[in-house]
C-alpha cells in the first residue's frame, strides 16, 4: 500500500466515522435535549465539525485522486470523487439548512427550528452513507487489490 492510498483510507475512514457518531449519536441526543438546547449545542458543534469534516474530505479526494494517477485503480476515483463530493453537496445542498440555524433570531419556539434541526439531521445521513459507500469501496480494493 502506498503513502497516498494509505492517506486516503484514513482520512475516509476518520470523515465516515465522525459522520456515523454524528447522524446516530451526537444529533439524535441533541434533539432529545429539546429545541432550544439542541441548537444552542449545534452552533458551536457545527463550526468544529465543518473544519473537520471538511478537510478530511478534501485531504481524502486528493490522496484518492493521486493514488488512481499511481496505481490505475477506478476505486480509487469512485471513492475519492464520492468523498469530494461531500463538498459541494455541503455547499450547495446543506449550507443553506446551515445558515438557518445559525442565524441569532431563529426562534427555539416555532416549529421551524425543530424542522430545520430533523432536516439538517437527514442531510447529514447522506454524508455519513456516502462516507461509508467510499470507505467501503477503498476497503474491498485494498484488502483484495482488485479493484471493484
Amino acid at each position: 500500500m502506498g503513502a497516498a492510498e494509505l492517506v486516503t483510507l484514513l482520512a475516509t475512514g476518520l470523515f465516515t466515522g465522525a459522520a456515523i457518531y454524528v447522524t446516530l449519536v451526537e444529533h439524535p441526543a441533541r434533539l432529545e435535549c429539546g429545541i432550544a438546547l439542541a441548537l444552542a449545542e449545534f452552533r458551536p458543534s457545527y463550526r468544529r465539525g465543518a473544519v473537520m469534516q471538511g478537510s478530511l474530505a478534501a485531504l481524502g479526494c486528493l490522496a484518492a485522486l493521486v493514488a488512481w494517477l499511481q496505481r490505475g485503480h477506478i476505486s480509487m476515483l469512485i471513492a475519492g470523487l464520492l468523498l469530494g463530493a461531500m463538498i459541494p453537496f455541503t455547499l450547495i445542498v446543506i449550507l443553506p439548512t446551515n445558515k438557518r440555524l445559525l442565524a441569532p433570531g431563529l426562534d427555539p419556539q416555532q416549529p421551524e427550528a425543530g424542522a430545520l434541526l430533523a432536516r439538517w439531521g437527514h442531510l447529514h445521513a447522506v454524508r455519513s452513507l456516502a462516507g461509508a459507500v467510499a470507505f467501503l469501496i477503498l476497503g474491498f480494493d485494498l484488502l483484495t487489490g482488485t479493484p471493484p
